[in-house]
């Protein structure tokens, strides 16, 4: 029975100490969801014993089907805090405590999700199977989280594996579980942000729980140290301490030493084996054996008490309730979160410098840092959830201060909104403000800080994500950084034409409906679809025919990878390949060359550490010392492109040229445009640096308008391009591949066949399974899993994600190369001329 009201949720959401705002973030198949249910079954809303077998947060009948989740689903749950445990030393008085948990998926593919789950939640819950271990996608859930200031715990989940499958020795056990901690800690200390703190686990502090989230079981140290406390008479703290690492019990001498060996060089039993381990396993043998007689006399030391029915239980069903009843895992669980994940009061002082995009010091910034639900609204919205009555969403999204209520007056910021301007900025009333509960949603007037929250009415204004506010001084907060990229493509058509209307509706409400995946139409007319991964846009395309076209049927073309366009450089551009453009009325002339931009600014740009909101000044002191940037190209940077941020930059060289301010926004419009789509097969452009070297102008002023200036520089661009090598980048996978070692020899077979290369293997201690890291180019990766699965007779399990951009062997320019042959079929797709355009006679002169 839901042991809460709506009410008094909302009573609860005023008191921001007793807040706590939660993801659950892991590998795929660790056990997030089935985890998950233990704490939405204390709260009332599942009952306890379809707890791990009902995965409420999985809420598409797809997620069911497949096991797998796919969409990140927010859940509000009211606990009230056990007696017997301290309560934080910043909470009130009162033992309720509102969580807002966010179950996110744990595929590669839906990265995008983990990332909009984070941005609106403090802290997160990171589920490692003990088995597994740290594997590729941990990794990259933990850095996301470090990015976003977000205080991790850990749980080591699947605990029955241990005991029943591999029935490892109690020391083995010690062994598994301090290496998956210790690898865990080893990326925490990698990605780690001095304004967090220390932010490493161990058991002894209790910020590592040990979990069976599908038998719904799971304990902390400090659960067993509050049994043991007592009977040795040592403060609860203490013993935790001596729980965990190189601590035993010597029982003849009845002392406690940090040597493995007694006087007499009798091997010692660790404190952890014997004391947590060992009961453990004891429960789980009576219940496996069905000795229910000698479990209830064990268990009545423990104060269990066993009820008829659970007499009748046998086996799992029985070890499984006796474990629930001695060690609930929401109660360890709760513990951890409560005492170790931070209220939004103290969160938000250290997460608003990275969230906020205008000065530390304003009105805005001030209410944020002060978690204030009196001061003005600051609201991000970070997804879409497609709502019950078709074709709406409800905007999900976290109140950092004031307070928003039904029928409210808001600003709406886009993502392209910039201060004091009117573009992408809408003012509306807010129709409905929600709690997301899972599956349903619960309507309240009002929402303040610290709280998640729904909002009905500002779909049709926002496409994936913005800020809300009522504050028209107020910057907006920082748009998202995603860790995969929408590397594939495909094109989609009705198959019958008369539901093209349908296609062009549905598009747009998968563009809000996912926060990652981008629609678009191409000149010739094709609507493209990119997403991160086969699965990706598998999910997305039927999506798009089953819910947002009412089943008309569409016909999918192959799947494509985009390319990015780039330039090798030349020695000495400046005396061989300045390329030179006259305006059409021929009274203007530019002079533009192209060199690679220095190592490692693009990604830089790309992960948002030099930004074209960066102050010069600052930014062209990194541009110089961090990636030795010429200084007087630094100083000067014009633009940053495509979609004003790429990874391009234009910078002026010139020397004393009168009226070249009035030419600046023609010039950067043509950049903006010659990079969305270069020259060689209109795809974007990447790590170029276009320097304008001279300029001659026409004195009156009505001869070098928009009109003269912006074809007559974007030609130059492309010219430049041409003349400083053009060459094609593609994108790369990292694959991850889990095997046993016979296949391994099969697998390094396939990868060479498929240009791709094997950077590391490693056995993965205590098991018979190697791991293997790999890349791959994208437009080898169709098919690829079936064929690996076939080559190792489904031995081998690959992971893939997004690694970087890898220059194409070979000139596009020139027939005979791989580079020409892609360049040659992303022309034909697109429907252009086969060949590049001829600037061979510039050649010549190199």
């Amino acid at each position: 029975m839901v042991n809460f009201t709506i009410d008094e949720l909302r009573s609860l959401m005023d008191i921001p100490e007793q807040i706590r705002n939660m993801s659950v973030i892991a590998h795929v198949d660790h056990g997030k969801s089935t985890l998950t249910d233990s704490l939405v079954a204390a709260a009332g809303i599942i009952a306890i014993e379809a707890a791990g077998d009902t995965r409420l947060t999985d809420t598409r009948p797809d997620e069911q089907e497949r096991c797998i989740t796919i969409k990140s689903t927010g859940i509000s749950l009211f606990f009230h805090y056990p007696p017997d445990l301290e309560l934080p030393k910043d909470s009130g008085d009162s033992r309720d405590f509102l969580v807002n948990l966010i179950d996110s998926p744990g595929h590669v593919d839906f990265s995008s999700e983990v990332t909009a789950a984070l941005r609106v939640t403090d802290g997160a819950l990171v589920v490692v199977d003990c088995v597994e271990g740290v594997c590729v996608q941990t990794e990259t859930v933990l850095r996301q989280a470090l990015a976003e200031r977000i205080k991790p715990v850990l749980t080591i989940n699947k605990l029955d594996r241990a005991f029943l499958e591999l029935q490892l020795e109690a020391e083995e056990m010690y062994q598994t579980f301090s290496r998956v901690i210790e690898n865990a800690n080893v990326i925490l200390a990698t990605y780690q942000d001095a304004a967090l703190g220390d932010v490493q686990v161990s058991p002894a502090k209790g910020t590592v729980a040990f979990s069976a989230g599908l038998h719904g079981w799971a304990f902390t140290l400090t659960r067993f140290a509050r049994m043991y406390a007592k009977k040795f008479g040592v403060d609860v703290e203490k013993m935790t301490q001596r729980l965990w690492g190189e601590n035993y019990f010597n029982r003849k001498t009845k002392k406690w030493t940090t040597k493995s060996t007694d006087a007499e060089g009798e091997q010692l039993e660790r404190a952890f084996c014997e004391f947590v381990i060992k009961p453990v396993k004891k429960i789980i043998e009576l219940c496996m054996s069905d000795q229910v007689e000698a479990l209830e006399k064990l268990l009545s030391g423990l104060d269990v008490s066993l009820t008829n029915d659970d007499k009748q239980l046998r086996q799992k069903p029985l070890m499984k309730r006796v474990l629930q009843k001695w060690l609930p895992a929401d109660q360890a669980l709760l513990e951890m979160i409560v005492t170790h994940l931070p209220s939004p009061v103290k969160a938000q002082k250290y997460r608003t410098e990275l969230l906020y995009e205008g000065p530390m010091d304003d009105v805005a910034a001030t209410a944020m840092r002060n978690c204030d639900p009196k001061g003005p609204l600051m609201l991000y919205v970070s997804k879409m959830v497609p709502a019950s009555d078709k074709g709406r969403f409800v905007a999900f999204g976290r109140v950092f201060s004031g307070t928003i209520r039904t029928g409210m007056k808001v600003r709406i910021y886009g993502p392209n909104y910039e201060p004091g301007e009117k573009k992408d900025l809408a003012v509306k009333n807010i129709q409905r403000t929600l709690l997301m509960m899972g599956r349903r949603t619960e309507a309240v007037d009002s929402v303040p800080a610290g709280n998640t929250v729904g909002l009905v009415g500002v779909d049709q204004f926002l496409v994936k994500s913005g800020t809300i506010t009522d504050e028209e001084s107020a910057f907006p907060i920082k748009n998202m950084k995603y860790s995969v990229s929408p590397v594939v493509r495909v094109a989609v058509e009705p198959k019958n034409p008369s539901d093209l209307p349908k296609l062009v509706e549905g598009l747009k409400r998968l563009a809000k409906s996912d926060p990652l995946v981008e629609v678009t139409m191409e000149e010739s007319g094709e609507h493209i679809i990119a997403g991160a991964g086969e699965l990706h846009l598998e999910i997305c395309l039927k999506d798009l025919q089953e819910d947002f076209m009412n089943g008309a049927e569409i016909r999918v073309g192959n799947p494509v990878v985009s390319y990015r366009e780039t330039v090798e450089g030349v020695p000495d551009p400046l005396n061989t390949a300045v390329c030179l453009s006259k305006s059409p009325n021929k009274h203007n002339r530019l002079y533009i060359y192209a060199d690679p931009l220095p190592e490692g600014v693009a990604q830089a740009i790309d992960e948002g550490k030099i930004t074209p909101r960066d102050e010069p000044k600052a930014r062209a002191k990194i541009l110089k010392d961090e990636y030795n940037m010429d200084e007087d190209a630094a100083r000067r940077i014009w633009c940053f492109a495509p979609d004003t941020t790429g990874p391009n930059l234009f910078m002026d060289r010139t020397k004393a040229v009168q009226f070249l301010n009035e030419i600046k926004d023609s010039c950067v419009a043509a950049m903006q445009w010659a990079c969305k789509e270069g020259v060689l097969c209109e795809e974007p452009m990447r790590n170029i640096g276009f320097n304008l070297v001279d300029v001659t102008l026409h004195a009156d002023a009505i001869h070098r308008g928009g009109g003269q200036i912006i074809p007559t520089c974007r030609r130059c661009l492309y010219g430049a391009q041409l003349l400083a090598k053009p060459r094609l980048f593609e994108p790369m996978f990292l694959v991850d591949i889990t095997c046993p070692e016979q296949a391994v020899g099969s697998i390094y077979g396939l990868f060479s066949r498929k240009r791709g290369m094997v950077t590391e293997e490693q056995q993965r201690a205590g098991t018979p399974l190697w791991i293997l890291k790999a890349y791959l180019p994208v437009v080898e990766s169709f098919g690829f899993t079936a064929e690996l699965r076939s080559a190792t007779s489904g031995q081998a399990f690959p992971q893939m994600m997004f690694s970087h951009w890898e220059l194409v062997p070979g000139s596009p320019l020139e027939t005979g190369n791989l580079a020409y042959d892609f360049c040659k079929a992303t022309r034909l797709r697109k429907g252009l001329k086969e060949s590049v355009p001829d600037i061979s006679n510039f050649y010549d002169k190199l």
